[in-house]
Order: C-alpha cells, then structure tokens, then sequence
C-alpha cells in the first residue's frame, strides 16, 4: 500500500487557497464594473455619454474576460485535485499551460480594470 504522506493534502488546499484568491480578484473587477455602470451624470453630459459608455463597456470586457478566467483555472484546479486522488505524479504540461493562460488573462483584466477605474 502506498503512503503517500500529507503532500498531497497540502497541495490540495493551496490550490484551493489560490481559487478562493482568484475567485476574490474576479469579485472585484466585476464590483468596479457594477460601480461604473451605475455611476450619475457629470457636468459634462456629452463627455459623459461617449467616455463613460466606453469606460463601462471596456470594464464590461474585463469583466467577462475575468469570468472566463476564473471558469479555466477552476476547471484547471478540479482536475489536478481529481489527479492527487489517484497519484502524486506531476500535473501535465497542457494543465499547466492552461492555468499559466488563465493567470495571465485574470491579471491582464486585473490590471485593465484598474487602469479603467476611477
């Protein structure tokens, strides 16, 4: 019978600690996107009109963008963890490099949303 000790329960929940951290990142842009969308008029209605919209929309992609995201490294997360059930092997690379794609992307629409922020 194998043993194969407490790393695999270690890095069960770091992986789950990485989720929830990303999970909360997406939480945020989505929050920023919410805020400008329901943001009033300022003085400058016509200023307003063509910059907010297209501050709202680009936020909107970010949004989106970060959903997207977060679904690939959730997905990414459940199969390295259905992996650690059955053996302590090294994650594939095609695991890997989409995790790597989903981080980037998170932090990409991280970085625009704030960029885009007010």
């Amino acid at each position: 019978m194998r043993d194969p000790g407490l790393q695999p329960e270690r890095t069960e929940l770091s992986w789950g600690r990485t989720l929830l951290a990303l999970f909360a990142a997406d939480l945020l842009i989505w929050r920023s996107w919410a805020i400008a969308a329901t943001q009033p008029a300022a003085a400058d209605p016509d200023y307003v009109r063509w910059a907010g919209t297209a501050t709202t929309d680009y936020l909107g992609v970010c949004a989106l963008a970060a959903m997207v995201a977060t679904a690939v490294l959730g997905l990414c997360v459940l199969a390295r963890l259905r992996q650690l059930r059955h053996s302590s092997y090294a994650p594939p690379a095609s695991l890997m490099r989409w995790a790597a794609a989903g981080i980037i992307v998170l932090g990409a629409s991280a970085v625009a949303a704030i960029a885009l922020g007010r």
